[in-house]
């Protein structure tokens, strides 16, 4: 039971996580998403029947939508190919970030103003306390620097012209970069996890 009300939850962050990415890309000029109706917040465009659905109820602990298409030949001329792309990867990260301190925010004002509002473990709890950890959870991993994830794509445009080329070929060993993560840098992702959690529930604290 407990999966199943975790799982719209989820769908909600990925949905504007990807979201996010399509929304950047058409303010740069690249209207690949949007005439493919992923410029959505709508949860059926972004779906992705084994990373969305499946996984998270078989309890696997991350997972995925389908990927919003970026066109960066179609980006604005005063902006890099390298740049776009990096800018449209940062917009998903930043938007669960955003989406995580809202929920503190919702969380402390909450609080503040019933001062019963946690007692239990009512369904707006949860739903404020989950989308908080669900969020920092994405918003940090994402920003990990492998491909596919959209940390690579910003290191990409950080690092020399001539490094590009190369880092990109990295791609084709993205599945196994991830699992990699998970069997042998699962302590240096929770950290950060956990750091940025405390931080925004200190912030709720804070605001009560």
């Amino acid at each position: 039971m407990g999966r199943l009300m975790w799982l719209p939850l989820f769908l909600l962050s990925l949905t504007v996580h990807e979201f996010a990415h399509a929304w950047a890309a058409s303010r740069l000029g690249d209207d690949t998403a949007r005439r493919l109706g992923r410029l959505t917040l709508n949860p059926l465009s972004h779906i992705d029947l084994l990373g969305t659905i499946l996984l998270p109820l078989l309890g696997v602990p991350f997972g995925w939508a389908k990927p919003v298409p970026v066109d960066p030949t179609r980006f604005r001329r005063d902006v890099s190919m390298a740049r776009g792309m990096a800018i449209t990867a940062s917009a998903g990260p930043l938007a669960n970030a955003i989406m995580a301190i809202l929920s503190a925010v919702a969380l402390g004002l909450g609080v503040r103003a019933a001062p019963g509002f946690m007692e239990g473990d009512g369904p707006v709890v949860f739903f404020l306390v989950s989308m908080l950890q669900l969020n920092v959870g994405l918003a940090l991993f994402n920003l990990i620097p492998i491909p596919p994830l959209d940390g690579s794509r910003i290191v990409a445009w950080l690092m020399p012209n001539g490094l590009r080329e190369q880092w990109h070929q990295l791609e084709r060993f993205a599945p196994l970069l991830i699992l990699a993560v998970f069997w042998f840098g699962g302590r240096l992702v929770s950290g950060p996890i956990y750091a940025a959690t405390n931080l925004l529930i200190r912030l709720a604290q804070a605001l009560v």
